[in-house]
């Protein structure tokens, strides 16, 4: 179901199934991909995996398990609504006798989102309601609309970043020695996603440069970014601006047992882990 709220120019909407935004406007103007056929999603959380370890196999407590599918499970089950105020929406997800298959910790997963005057806050709390500590990796993966402004192409845009980075694709081609802005391409993403470990910079945008459109994703928490798009396929009209915990998870491969991974978020039994970003749009 959905739900939807405002603050002044700002209205924005999110649905219990995956607790995932559907909406950003900003005095009328959409800024969130609206899904489609090229890549029927809108802004999907990435819960308890950010990617997934080969053959999506792990080990947890000395124990096999194997997720059903990539990003973890939360992008893909029905969360229960837990109220509004006028301005922002919460969803929860309990673990259950489907996620205990695939993951061996109980919790209580709350998703947040807060309009803003320009934008929306997103937070995602982790509860650990077990008796032992939880490991897990967190992120998000909302794709914004390539042109926003009607007339304008998808290589009218450009991604910069807040500061200089070293910015290398995933075949090992440098794309800036030390720049902060790459320009839109289907070439750009012909590698799959830009990733970025512990960036220099805590904000990145996907800005117009003909109408001066754009949206900022702002990180404090993120040690790592992503940028992707779907290659060679007009019809991704679309960016993602992905801040994530830490580098995917398939980046620890090297250790099976999900305790000993070095990236993953290690929660005690009766704490809670919150994690948060803004997206601010112009």
């Amino acid at each position: 179901m959905i739900y939807s709220v405002k603050k002044g120019r700002t209205e924005i909407s999110a649905d219990t199934f995956g607790a995932e935004l559907h909406s950003v406007k900003f005095e009328g103007r959409e800024y969130l991909w609206q899904s489609g056929e090229v890549w029927k999603r809108y802004a999907p959380v990435l819960f308890p995996f950010v990617c997934s370890p080969e053959g999506r196999a792990y080990r947890a407590g000395g124990k096999d398990y194997k997720m059903k599918a990539n990003h973890g499970f939360a992008r893909d089950m029905e969360f229960a609504f837990a109220g509004q105020t006028v301005d922002s929406v919460e969803f929860t997800l309990k673990s259950n006798e489907e996620t205990l298959e695939q993951y061996p910790y109980e919790f209580l997963f709350t998703v947040r989102y807060t309009a803003m005057e320009n934008g929306v806050r997103v937070e995602n709390i982790v509860n650990n309601t077990g008796t032992e500590t939880m490991y897990f990796y967190l992120g998000g993966h909302p794709a914004f609309r390539c042109p926003i402004e009607e007339g304008e192409s998808f290589e009218d845009y450009c991604i910069e970043y807040e500061k200089d980075e070293h910015i290398v694709d995933q075949a090992g081609n440098v794309l800036a020695d030390c720049g902060s802005v790459l320009n839109v391409s289907r070439g750009l993403f012909d590698n799959d996603a830009i990733i970025i470990d512990s960036p220099n910079s805590k904000a990145v945008s996907l800005k117009s440069r003909v109408s001066g459109r754009q949206v900022t994703v702002r990180y404090p928490q993120s040690e790592c970014i992503a940028v992707w798009s779907s290659t060679g396929d007009d019809r991704a009209q679309f960016v993602c601006l992905e801040p994530w915990t830490s580098v995917p998870v398939y980046a620890d491969d090297a250790y099976p047992d999900l305790e000993k991974k070095p990236h993953a978020i290690a929660l005690g039994a009766g704490e809670s882990y919150t994690y948060s970003y803004d997206i601010e749009v112009k």
